[in-house]
This record gives structure tokens, C-alpha cells and sequence, in this order.
């Protein structure tokens, strides 16, 4: 299917910046959920519109197609800068950092992407413009394309409006976007990381809606929560940057907001919700709990999670989840009012974070000897928080018929409990100075996605034998059930040392770059979320066989040239 707006000559690439128009209240574009009085969300054409007609009234937007998505429709991306910029390489030049907004990835959590309509204005024509005096910013306000075209009041039907209906959480293939990151098995999970590969962003948020637990807070978070990812961006997320913009949440806005979790008990999480896929299915406390038991949960350390994945590309990340039972009109306005407040604590803290990320990367190009976790476990905190249990009542959406779940606002019960927030390495493995294969045809898959993930490899210019770290295979495990198609994999084996000859052409991944973590985790025998797991290297995956993956542990003086892109 052809959208109406695929050729948007207008709005993209080699566009021109538009005249400016004379501004007025009344001359402002509207989102479809301020024209419907919040009844209705964006559709697709929606989206595009408001973009066109915004860049009518500044010369400070400048707009183009990152991609394209399973039905080939464009998906936009807004550049914000003062000066206006068209390229990458002047976001660096400018100093400023760089923080990227992404929202519609589940396309019946439609809130950010009006939000993020919103907010564009106010950073084209209202009170936001001076944030370009300090920040470049990037929102791509409607990336699962597709799944916002699937309109439905079938869908999401517990959640609080709107209710004339939400799109698909799926993408049109019936793939979890926010699942693809590491695979990178959809077109649109291919151009956010090109994307990210050309605008290495320092810090992206994406913007979601909850399921589950009945809360007392508008709006939960979460950093990233992989504990590969360097100790210095976690620490200054969790322990400086959301706390401040917790507090000034509820002192500006009146929303209550904390670090996102579900309610469980110790032994259900232990029994009943080992992954987050499980726990996203209903993990409301049940009444037969003990309230001295109970728990609150964050979700998952797995990359596959977009907020993760950027935490192993060394940058700051944010993930929102707008509380669903809040109605729709108020889940925007919190979404706006998160986004606008880590836009002024980025502005304000911009050196800061500028010179954050430079450190985080030149340590990674110095190459430090470390360890990284293959297994994990979840932690709580060193002491019970106070969490806020909510109460909400049922109501009868009108057009639909079906019952939603609505907050019931101000009443809730602070409720001391253990906060299962972190995770921690229960398995640590060396990470080498590089990774070595063969460039032979069953490797051909992994090196087309390592290059696709902005991960600079080489080739060997001439026959190299080196002593490296091998992994023999005792045990394949295969899970029972597919998940987005795959039956995921796990290994056990052993490490050991030999001597093995690779011919000139095969393939050299240092890992002194700044992608380390992510290269790790995706070449890792033993790893959780990388090409093991996903099934690419099967073939090879046999009780008994080597990996066909090495470690070199020493240096990585071998001749070799860049593998062209």
C-alpha cells in the first residue's frame, strides 16, 4: 500500500527552509486529539499535515524520511537547531548535545505522539524556542508507521481512552518493535539505527504507556537497566538526572512520577514472572497477597529493549510509561511535561553532558581490559520505598460500549515495600581486545548486521595465527516456544586456549571503540541477546563443536584494513 503522503518533496531531504508565516493563536496547527476535544488520535496524514504546516511558521525546523516502513510510508524526523542544520556533522560541530525523542514504537500507546505535536510547537513557536540556544533536538513522533494506521476500538480497550480507538502494538509484519533492536529484522528497527548511527544521539527517550499494575503515579521511568552499560551513565541517570526531574515534576506540574515497576510478590516474581514478556501479560497483585510480601518490579536488562540497547551504545537513555488509567488528555499532557523537563535539565546540565559522554567514549577507544555479565539477576535496593498503590473505578467508553480502567486521582496509599530496580552480573566473562571469525558464507548474516549496527569491523589483510580463547560447546538449549519468530538459544561450554590460523579476509572486531558493550553482547557465546540466541548462528551450534567465534586476548596487532560499509 502507497500512503498518500509517501512522496513528501516538501518536507524531506533536499527541501528548502519555508517562508515564515505571521503567527497567531488562532493560526497555530491542532493535533487531531485538540480538534476532536481528545476523543480521536493522530492518524498517519494527521501527523504529517501538523509537521508541514509547522514548518510554515519557522526556519528553525528542518524535516526529513529516516526510513521507510514495512507499507513504505516515510517516517519523519524533525530537526530542531538555531542556527537551523541539515546534517549530522553540524549537530557535533555545534557542541551542543544531542537528545532525540521517539514515540509511537507501540502504536496503541499513542500519547507521545501527540505530545511530541505539541511540544514541536512550542520549540518552533512558543515558549520553548530558547532550548535551541543549548540543545539539538530530534523527535520522531510517529515511528511504528504502520501500526497507527490500524485504528481500532478493539484495541487497548482497558486503558482510559481515547475512545474512538488506538492502533496495533505490532508493526504490520506482527513484529515488537521494541523487541528488534539486537535482530534488526524490520525496516523500521533498521533506519532508527541508522538513525542513531548517523546522530549519535547523547541522550533518547522513548515514550510508552503502562499496562498492569493499578498505581498512584501519572507517569514511571526507567534508565537503562543493563549493567553492562558504563557505570557512569547509570549512576548519573538514576542518582542525579530523574531524581531532579522527579521533584520538579510534581513542584511545576503537580504529576507524581517514579522509576517504573509492577507489583508482585518475592516468590511470584520468582515463580510466575522470570521475564518481563510474562509479567507485561498482568502482574496485578493479587488479593490473596500478604501486603507484607509484596513487591515492586522493574522489567528487564535484555537489549532488545530499546532503552537498554542505547545504554550499550555508551549513551543516556530514558524510557516514559504515561499511566494508561489516567485519561487521555492527561497522559499527553504528563508525557509533555517529562519530556520538556529532561529537555531543561539537558539544556541546563549541557556541558555536563556533553563532556560525560566524550570521557565514556575515549575510555572505550583506550581499550581498558574489564568484564562484562553473560547471566543476571535482579536486585532491590539497599532499603524499602515508600511505593503508591492506587485505586481505580471502571467506566463505560460511549462509542464502544466496552469497560476502561480509570484512575481514580488523589487517592492512593504509600505503601513501604522492597523496589526490585536493578540488576546485577552473576556471570562475568573478559572482554577481548578483539573478536576473530572466518569469513565464510554462515558468517555472512552476522556481518551484515554487526556493519548495520554502526560497528566498525575489519578483514584481514594477510593469513594471521594467533593464540586465542575458544569455546567448546557442552550444551544447546532451545527454547519451547517461538518469541517474534525465533526459538531463542542458549549455551553451555568452556573456554580455552589454543593456537588457530585465519586466513587473509577473515573478520577482526576490536573492541576499542566506543560500541564495546554492544559488540560484546551481541558476539558472546554465552550471551543472553546476541546472535546466539537469535538463531543466526545455528548451523554451527552443536554439543561437542567450537563456536565459531574467538577471543583475542592480547594485542590486536594483526594486518587488517576497514571492511567497507
Amino acid at each position: 500500500m502507497k500512503p498518500a503522503f509517501a512522496l513528501l518533496s516538501l518536507l524531506f531531504i533536499n527541501s528548502t527552509f519555508s517562508t515564515i508565516m505571521p503567527r497567531t493563536p488562532d493560526d497555530q496547527p491542532k493535533s487531531r486529539a485538540e480538534l476532536t476535544n481528545y476523543q480521536e488520535t493522530s492518524r498517519y496524514e494527521d501527523v504529517m499535515r501538523f509537521i508541514r504546516e509547522l514548518q510554515k511558521r519557522t526556519d528553525r525546523l528542518r524535516v526529513e524520511s529516516f526510513g521507510k516502513t514495512e507499507e513504505d510510508r516515510d517516517l519523519p524526523l524533525l530537526i530542531f537547531a538555531d542556527p537551523p542544520i541539515a546534517q549530522p556533522r553540524d549537530a557535533r560541530d555545534s557542541g551542543r548535545p544531542v537528545v532525540f525523542i521517539m514515540a509511537n514504537i507501540h502504536a496503541g500507546e499513542v500519547e507521545g505522539k501527540e505530545a511530541m505535536l505539541h511540544l514541536s510547537r512550542r520549540i518552533a513557536i512558543g515558549d520553548m524556542r530558547a532550548l535551541l540556544d543549548k540543545l539539538v533536538i530530534l523527535i520522531a513522533p510517529i515511528y511504528n508507521a504502520d501500526g497507527n494506521e490500524k485504528i481500532s476500538m478493539n484495541n487497548r480497550t482497558a486503558q482510559n481512552g481515547p475512545i474512538g480507538g488506538v492502533g496495533t502494538r505490532e508493526n504490520s509484519k506482527e513484529l515488537d518493535l521494541n523487541r528488534d533492536y539486537m535482530k534488526l529484522e524490520s525496516p523500521e528497527a533498521n533506519a532508527l539505527v541508522r538513525l542513531f548511527n548517523r546522530w549519535d544521539p547523547h541522550l533518547t527517550v522513548d515514550l510508552h504507556t503502562t499496562n498492569g499494575s493499578y498505581h498512584g503515579y501519572h507517569l514511571t521511568f526507567a534508565p537503562t537497566l543493563n549493567p553492562n552499560a558504563d557505570a557512569r551513565l547509570i549512576a548519573f541517570e538514576r542518582n542525579k538526572m530523574l531524581p531532579a526531574i522527579t521533584k520538579t515534576m510534581l513542584k511545576a506540574h503537580k504529576f507524581r512520577a517514579y522509576f517504573y515497576g509492577n507489583f508482585a510478590t518475592k516468590e511470584r516474581m520468582n515463580r510466575e514472572l522470570p521475564t518481563f514478556e510474562m509479567q507485561r501479560s498482568g502482574s496485578q497483585a493479587r488479593p490473596s497477597d500478604k501486603p507484607e510480601t509484596r513487591i515492586w518490579r522493574t522489567f528487564d536488562h535484555h537489549p532488545r529493549f530499546g532503552n537498554n540497547y542505547c545504554g550499550l551504545r555508551n549513551r543516556l537513555t530514558i524510557l516514559s510509561e504515561a499511566y494508561s488509567y489516567l485519561d487521555f488528555k492527561g497522559r499527553i499532557e504528563v508525557t509533555a511535561a517529562f519530556v520538556e523537563e529532561i529537555f531543561k535539565y539537558s539544556a541546563s546540565h549541557a556541558d555536563e553532558i556533553t563532556a560525560l559522554i566524550k570521557r565514556v567514549d575515549e575510555d572505550a577507544y583506550r581499550g581498558k581490559p574489564t568484564q562484562q555479565g553473560v547471566e543476571f539477576e535482579i536486585k532491590a535496593l539497599d532499603k524499602p520505598v515508600e511505593i503508591l498503590v492506587g485505586e481505580v473505578e471502571k467506566q463505560k467508553n460511549p462509542l464502544s460500549g466496552k469497560l476502561m480502567t480509570a484512575m481514580i486521582e488523589n487517592k492512593f496509599t504509600p505503601t513501604p515495600m522492597l523496589d526490585y530496580g536493578l540488576f546485577a552480573a552473576i556471570k562475568s566473562v573478559a572482554v577481548p581486545r578483539a573478536y576473530l571469525f572466518r569469513n565464510e558464507d554462515g558468517m555472512k548474516v552476522v556481518i551484515a548486521k554487526l556493519i548495520a549496527h554502526g560497528i566498525a569491523i575489519e578483514e584481514l589483510t594477510e593469513p594471521l595465527t594467533a593464540e586465542v580463547e575458544s569455546f567448546v560447546i557442552s550444551d544447546v538449549r532451545r527454547a519451547a516456544r517461538t518469541f517474534q519468530g525465533h526459538a531463542e538459544v542458549k549455551l553451555k561450554g568452556h573456554a580455552q586456549r589454543e593456537k588457530i590460523s585465519f586466513p587473509a579476509g577473515s573478520i577482526l572486531v576490536r573492541t576499542s571503540q566506543p560500541l564495546v558493550s554492544l559488540i560484546f553482547y551481541l558476539l558472546e557465546a554465552e550471551s543472553d541477546d546476541g546472535f546466539v540466541n537469535w538463531n543466526f548462528l545455528d548451523a554451527y551450534l552443536e554439543k561437542g563443536k567450537t563456536y565459531p567465534v574467538y577471543k583475542l586476548m592480547g594485542d590486536a596487532n594483526a594486518p587488517s584494513r576497514l571492511k567497507e560499509r
